[in-house]
């Protein structure tokens, strides 16, 4: 469904990504781990769009919209164009948007596909589910968040736009035990089950909430290995050291 190829990433002139190529697969899960500094965000930035990112002329982000299909590099399109062609990215750390509510921020989104009024019930249902106070849907989102407020924020907005393939950057970060329960439980209920989900992270907190289908480990810039259950119980006994 998404596939990347020979993806090499720099920023102003340093090499991030490093020949990276991976197909990722409809309604698998995925982690994607690896020590602090590996290229993880680079990663997801640059299946995004996002502007400073330099990729070479070999690098190729292929999405299709059936599987037997070979797919359409979109390397050279802005995120807008990307978003709307199912692709999500949950940041790290979700930027204040003053004056702009949740509910606001996704009917200007929907306004072709969902009604307000339907919306608005959508939102305060899923709020309700997530543990999410409705003052905090009446301010400023983000503005004054908790950490764990932005991140089930995002998880309320992944919902909604129901993308293809989701990518979640470090959604357990200022997250508790239980809201993180909440918060993985919530997307494998009500993300479509074709959605693609990529979790990213540099902890093993994560995997016991959110149980990979596979995971991925990034070093240096370099996809270094792939594996399934086991390859996670190695990484939370001994770390990423070793991992080659």
């Amino acid at each position: 469904m998404l596939s990347i190829t020979n993806l090499s990433v720099s920023i102003a002139g340093k090499q991030i990504l490093d020949d990276i190529s991976f197909d990722f697969k409809p309604g698998t899960i995925y982690a994607l781990m690896g020590p602090n500094g590996s290229g993880k965000s680079t990663l997801a930035s640059a299946i995004m769009g996002h502007p400073d990112l330099s990729l070479s002329r070999a690098s190729k982000i292929l999405i299709a919209k059936k599987p037997a299909r070979r797919g359409r590099n979109i390397k050279n399109l802005s995120p807008d164009k990307r978003a709307k062609l199912g692709i999500f990215l949950s940041f790290q750390t979700p930027l204040a948007l003053p004056g702009v509510t949740v509910f606001e921020l996704l009917r200007l989104t929907l306004e072709k596909t969902t009604d307000p009024v339907t919306l608005h019930g959508q939102v305060k249902k899923y709020a309700k589910e997530l543990h999410i106070k409705d003052e905090l849907l009446k301010r400023s989102l983000n503005d004054g968040f908790s950490g764990g407020e932005k991140k089930k924020l995002e998880a309320l907005q992944a919902v909604l736009l129901a993308p293809r393939f989701a990518l979640f950057d470090e959604i357990d970060t200022g997250v508790d035990v239980d809201a993180l329960k909440t918060i993985a439980r919530f997307l494998k209920k009500h993300l479509p089950k074709r959605t693609t989900l990529v979790f990213i992270t540099h902890s093993t907190r994560l995997l016991r909430s959110i149980r990979p289908h596979e995971v991925l480990v990034i070093k240096h810039g370099r996809l270094v290995k792939t594996g399934k259950g086991a390859l996670a119980k190695r990484i939370e006994a001994k770390g990423f050291a070793g991992i080659e």
